[in-house]
C-alpha cells in the first residue's frame, strides 16, 4: 500500500490478544494503529489527539461498552465523519450496525482478509 494511502485506525477492544492481532494486521497493511482497551480510553484518545480515519469497535467491554461509546460520539460533531466498523462476536448484524450509524461490520473471530476488505470498503 502506498504511504499516501495509509490511514490511522483506532482499535477499541478489551481483549489484549484480539486488540493486538488486528493491530499487527493493520500495521502490516501500512496503516497507523492506535489501541484502546475500552470505550472510555478511546474517548480520551479522541479528545486529546487528532481524529482517526476509521474506528474498529468491539461492543462488549468493561468500563464503557460499544453501545455507550456510540452514544457519546453523537455529542462530538467533529467525529461524525469517522467511519466505525463494529467488530463483535455477539448476535449483532450488518443491518444493526448500519441502523446505528456505523459504516461496517466484521464478525468475530476476525478473518484478516475480510477485515482488510471491510476497511477498504468503508474508507472508499
Amino acid at each position: 500500500m502506498p504511504a499516501s494511502a495509509a490511514k490511522t485506525i483506532l482499535v477499541v477492544e478489551d481483549n489484549a490478544i484480539t486488540r493486538e492481532g488486528p493491530g499487527v494486521i493493520l500495521a502490516d497493511a501500512g496503516h497507523a494503529v492506535v489501541l484502546a482497551e475500552d470505550g472510555r480510553r478511546a474517548l480520551e484518545l479522541l479528545r486529546t489527539g487528532s481524529a482517526p480515519d476509521l474506528i474498529l469497535l468491539d461492543m462488549l467491554m468493561p468500563v464503557l461498552d460499544g453501545w455507550h461509546f456510540l452514544q457519546q460520539l453523537k455529542g462530538q460533531p467533529h467525529l461524525k465523519a469517522v467511519p466505525i466498523i463494529i467488530v463483535t462476536g455477539t448476535i449483532l448484524t450488518t443491518e444493526w450496525a448500519q441502523a446505528h450509524g456505523c459504516a461496517g461490520f466484521v464478525p468475530k473471530p476476525v478473518d484478516p482478509a475480510m477485515l482488510l476488505e471491510e476497511i477498504r470498503r468503508c474508507l472508499a
